[in-house]
C-alpha cells in the first residue's frame, strides 16, 4: 500500500512539472584550466571553473560526472540550482609527479535528475576542456672520477655523463666553463660535440673531453680544476633562465718536462746502436786474424803477455 502511494505521488509530481512547462534543462560552461606544472616541488594541480544556468521555472538538482583520463580529479557529485538562477562549481585536476609533457582531454557532464524534488529525465550537457602538462627541464652531470693525477704533456680522455631528468626530450649545450683559464695554464682541450639531445629519463649520454696536460719547462707540482658544464636549451628558450649543472674534476700535474728531451733520447738510442754495431764488427775482424788462409790457428803474439 505504501509503495502504491509513493508511485502515485511521484506520478502526480511529474505531472505537475510537465504541466508547468517543458522538461527542465541546464546550460553548462567551463573555463580552460591553466597548465599543470609537475616538477618536484610544484603543486601539480589546476582548477576548472564551471557555471550552471537554469532557465526554467523549476528548482533543479544537477548530477555532475567527470572523465579525466590519467589525471586525478575532485568535484561535486551534484549541484542544486534555483529557478532562473545560476550556480558555479570547481573541478580540481591533479597530475603525477614528473608526468610526461602533453595534454589530456577532460569531459565534464551535467544532467538534471530532479525538478522541484521530483525525479525527471533530461538530456545531459557536456563541456570539454584540455588540461596541459607543461614541460620542465632538469639535468644531472657526473664524471667517472673526481680526481686524476697525470704527468706533463700527457694525452688522455675525460669522461662525463649527462642525464635528462626532465619530462620531455631536451637539447643540452656542453662545454668547459673555465676553458680560457686552463688554456692559459697550457692545457689543450677539445670536445667533439657542442650539444646533445636526450630523451626524458633515458640512459645518460657519455661526453668525451680530449685533453693534453701542460708542457711547462722544468718541474711541475700543481692542482687544477676543470669545470664541465651542461645547459638545458629548453630552459633558455622557453623559461628565459638557464638551467645548468657543473661537474668539477681536480687534475694534479706532477713531474718534469724538458724541452727537446724527446730528440735527445732519440739521439742517445741511435748512438748506442751505432756503438754496438761497431763492437760487433771489431770482434769479427779479430776472429778472422786468429785463423790463417789454410785454416791453421795463428800463434798469439808474445807481446800481449
Amino acid at each position: 500500500m505504501i509503495l502504491v502511494v509513493y508511485v502515485l505521488s511521484t506520478w502526480a509530481g511529474a505531472a505537475v512539472v510537465q504541466a508547468q512547462g517543458a522538461v527542465p534543462d541546464i546550460t553548462l560552461t567551463c573555463s580552460q584550466p591553466s597548465p599543470i606544472d609537475v616538477e618536484p616541488g610544484a603543486p601539480r594541480s589546476t582548477i576548472v571553473n564551471c557555471n550552471l544556468e537554469n532557465p526554467s521555472v523549476h528548482q533543479v538538482k544537477v548530477e555532475i560526472r567527470i572523465q579525466a583520463g590519467n589525471l586525478a580529479y575532485s568535484g561535486p557529485a551534484s549541484v542544486t540550482v534555483g529557478n532562473g538562477l545560476s550556480a558555479s562549481f570547481q573541478v580540481t585536476l591533479r597530475a603525477d609527479l614528473r608526468a610526461p609533457e602533453g595534454s589530456q582531454t577532460v569531459a565534464i557532464t551535467a544532467e538534471v535528475t530532479q525538478a522541484n524534488g521530483v525525479p525527471v529525465t533530461s538530456s545531459p550537457s557536456t563541456y570539454t576542456v584540455l588540461a596541459i602538462i607543461r614541460q620542465f627541464s632538469r639535468l644531472r652531470v657526473e664524471s667517472d672520477v673526481a680526481f686524476i693525477q697525470l704527468r706533463p704533456k700527457v694525452d688522455t680522455n675525460l669522461v662525463f655523463a649527462v642525464y635528462n631528468d626532465g619530462n620531455a626530450m631536451d637539447r643540452f649545450a656542453i662545454g668547459i666553463d673555465n676553458r680560457e683559464e686552463l688554456n692559459d695554464e697550457g692545457f689543450q682541450l677539445s670536445i667533439p660535440l657542442v650539444s646533445v639531445e636526450i630523451e626524458s629519463m633515458a640512459p645518460p649520454q657519455k661526453i668525451y673531453v680530449q685533453m693534453r696536460t701542460p708542457k711547462n719547462q722544468g718541474w711541475t707540482d700543481k692542482y687544477y680544476n676543470l669545470n664541465f658544464k651542461a645547459t638545458s636549451d629548453y630552459s633558455i628558450k622557453t623559461v628565459g633562465v638557464a638551467d645548468y649543472q657543473i661537474q668539477t674534476m681536480t687534475i694534479y700535474i706532477r713531474g718534469i718536462y724538458l724541452p727537446g728531451f724527446e730528440l735527445v733520447g732519440t739521439m742517445m738510442i741511435s748512438a748506442l746502436a751505432a756503438a754496438a754495431l761497431a763492437g760487433r764488427n771489431g770482434r769479427q775482424s779479430a776472429d778472422e786474424d786468429i785463423v790463417d788462409a789454410d785454416g791453421n790457428v795463428t800463434p798469439l803474439s808474445s807481446s800481449i803477455f
